[in-house]
Order: structure tokens, then C-alpha cells, then sequence
């Protein structure tokens, strides 16, 4: 019997890769014959880096950057296994976790260090990225990260703005002089699960500023300063962009990487499931293990454990997820490929229970699924 682990992290406690392995253990201890193919998947934000690297043989390139307020850290990317592909996490350089709640000011902070990572892969040679955009502190439209790569942003008096938004609206041109040409022969996929435009109501300032530390008259100031700084994209580069789908994602990341580096956006799990060669490695499987964290509504708008059930639905193939909190809304998923859905927490215990002891719930979860699973296979 073939069964394939395909889940996503329990963020905060394990891996995708250790979720797999803990799902394999409770598997094998029911029968040790069975056929494992474990592939830990992620959506395109957090783990994607670990998840590629693990599935392709690939290594974790630690790099000197600037965090969002250009403070020295160390960044990292991931550099796959054909040594031509490099997979960034814009969190890893440029994301909120490396600010505390009192830094948070997005008129201030810069996506340079994104840009750092994207100009050391190009250094080794990487013809091919994928760019995963989520969890950023930034609203400075990618200007950081063009800025890592030679553009420069001036001003009338031809001067450089400064970095981060609040000056944004003072740009009048963008010298592309110096900048990083190899980039252009590249081919830069960008995984991205918003669809808000650059500005507006449901651009990138309204909807994510208050997330990254603004306030109400902030958001106005943000709104403002993007949508100026939009037209001069769409002047520079005579393409379209400030309404264009994704162009708001990760305070106007999307908008630069579409006008200056012609990037694709695409939803996170499709980037994985090619990549990961997912498709393939479901050929004569007879069972799917997926999950994550937490399983609620939120699932089927583009999460791991959906991605990975409607690729098996298409086999026919029955699907299992395991959960470490299983919220509102999961009924719809049971019409979209999942079979059973569980959760891990086998007795009252707090938050902090769970997470120190996810590994060995996840493993007797997985145990006690497979004995209900096979009793009605021997019953049929």
C-alpha cells in the first residue's frame, strides 16, 4: 500500500518536513510494509525555503542584509537542488517578525534586504526564482528592493528620495542606469495569494497598513504616496500596473516586480505542487495524509492541505488531514476532496501542551486514523 505525507508546517511547533516524519512514524508503527512518500509541502510564505530545499537536495545560502529599518541581520535563501534555482522568502529579510511592535512604522521600513538576497543568488549563478512575498513590513512599493539592485529613485532636484514610503510622493524619476541587468534573463515566478491592486480602497495601504503599524491618517499619507508612485511605474515602463491583481501584495512588492522584472504572479500551492512535483509522485498512491495547523473556511482559498486534496481528487484518491485546531466552516471542505478531517488533540490540554508535545499527538493521531482506515478496508 502506497501513501503519500504531503503537509504543510504546524507553524510554531514543526516543520513540514517533521510534521511528515511524525506522521510516517504512527503509519509505520500500524504496519512497517507500508509504501511512504513523504513531501512536505507549503503555500508560498513561511517554510517554503525548508520545503524546496528538502525536496530537491538543494542547500539554505545564509546571507549579511539589512532588516526593514536597515539594522545588519543575517537573511537567508534557498538554492535548489539544480543549482540555478533560488527560492526567497521576503519575510526571511524584509518581514515583521524582525521588528518588535514598537518598530513597526511603514513610512520608515525598507525591503533592501529582499533586494540583497535576490543580487547574491544572481552572484551564483541563478537563472531561475521563485519569490514567495508574504508576511512583509514594508509599504514601500519594492522600492528597497530595486534599490539593492542598482535603480536609483530621484527626486526634481535629482536627488534620492529616502528609503522607505514617507517620501514616495517626492518621486519624480528612476534611474535604471547601474541596475543589475541580469536580472532580465531570468525567469521569476512570484508567489502570491492577494489579489488587491496597488491603491485604493483595497490597495495595499488600506488593507495591510494597520497589520505593519499604521494608523488611520498614515494609510491616507501611504495611499497617496503609492498611487503616485504607481503613475511613475506605469510612465517608466509603459505597462500598466496600479490596478493590475497582486500589484498591492506585500506594500506594493507585486507592483515592482511586474513592472521592472516582468515576475508572474501566482498562487503559493500551484509554485509548490510543480515544483515539488507533486502530480507525479500521487501516480498509484492509495492514500493522502495533508494538514496544518489549523483547518477552517480559510483552507480552500489556496491553503497546502487543499491544494494537496484537489490534486488527489483528480486520482481518486482518498485524502486524510490532520489539524492541530479545527475551526468554522470545514463542512464546505468535505465537498472539495478531503475525506476525513482531524484533529490532533486527543484530551483537554492547553495551547502550550500541544505545541510541546505536536510531534507525538501528530504520530498517535496518524496511528489511531489508519487502524479506523484499514478495519473498514478489511470490512469491504
Amino acid at each position: 500500500m502506497k501513501i503519500v505525507i504531503a503537509p504543510d508546517s504546524f507553524k510554531g511547533s514543526l516543520t513540514a518536513l517533521e510534521v511528515a516524519n511524525s506522521i510516517e512514524e504512527g503509519l509505520l508503527k500500524y504496519n512497517k510494509d507500508f509504501i511512504i512518500e513523504k513531501i512536505p509541502m507549503a503555500d508560498g510564505g513561511e517554510g517554503t525555503v525548508e520545503s524546496l530545499v528538502s525536496l530537491t537536495n538543494g542547500e539554505i545560502i545564509t546571507v549579511e542584509v539589512k532588516d526593514p529599518l536597515l539594522r545588519e541581520i543575517k537573511g537567508f535563501y534557498g538554492m535548489l537542488g539544480d543549482k540555478e534555482t533560488a527560492v526567497i522568502e521576503m519575510a526571511a529579510a524584509s518581514g515583521l517578525p524582525l521588528l518588535r511592535e514598537s518598530e513597526k512604522n511603514p513610512l520608515v521600513t525598507s525591503s533592501y534586504g529582499t533586494g540583497q538576497l535576490i543580487r547574491d543568488a544572481l552572484g551564483r549563478g541563478c537563472k531561475n526564482f521563485i519569490i514567495g512575498i508574504g508576511g512583509s513590513a514594508t509599504n514601500d512599493g519594492g522600492t528597497g528592493m530595486l534599490k539593492a539592485l542598482g535603480a536609483k529613485f530621484l527626486n526634481k532636484d535629482n536627488k534620492e528620495i529616502s528609503d522607505g514610503a514617507a517620501e514616495l510622493n517626492q518621486l519624480y524619476k528612476i534611474d535604471m542606469t547601474n541596475f543589475d541587468e541580469r536580472i532580465f534573463e531570468c525567469d521569476i515566478k512570484v508567489a502570491c495569494d492577494v489579489q488587491n491592486p496597488l491603491c485604493g480602497e483595497n490597495g495595499a495601504s488600506l488593507i495591510f497598513g494597520p497589520q505593519k503599524g499604521a494608523d488611520e491618517a498614515m494609510m491616507k499619507v501611504l495611499d497617496d504616496n503609492l498611487c503616485h508612485y504607481g503613475k511613475i511605474l506605469e510612465n517608466t515602463f509603459n505597462l500598466e500596473v496600479i490596478n493590475v491583481p497582486g500589484a498591492g501584495a506585500a506594500g506594493g512588492m507585486g507592483a515592482a516586480l511586474i513592472a521592472v522584472v516582468k515576475a508572474k504572479l501566482q498562487r503559493g500551492i500551484d509554485i509548490i505542487i510543480r515544483e515539488s512535483k507533486l502530480s507525479e509522485k500521487l501516480e498509484d498512491a492509495d492514500l493522502v495524509f495533508t494538514g496544518e495547523g489549523r483547518i477552517d473556511y480559510q483552507t480552500k482559498f489556496g491553503k497546502t492541505p487543499f491544494g494537496v486534496a484537489s490534486e488527489a481528487n483528480k486520482k481518486n484518491i482518498p485524502v486524510i488531514a490532520l489539524a492541530g485546531g479545527i475551526g468554522e466552516g470545514t463542512d464546505t471542505l468535505y465537498e472539495l476532496g478531503f475525506d476525513g478531517i482531524f484533529s490532533i488533540v486527543d484530551k483537554p490540554m492547553t495551547l502550550d501542551e500541544s505545541i510541546k508535545n505536536c510531534s507525538v499527538l501528530v504520530k498517535e493521531a496518524a496511528f489511531r486514523i489508519i487502524n479506523l482506515y484499514m478495519s473498514h478496508e478489511r470490512k469491504k
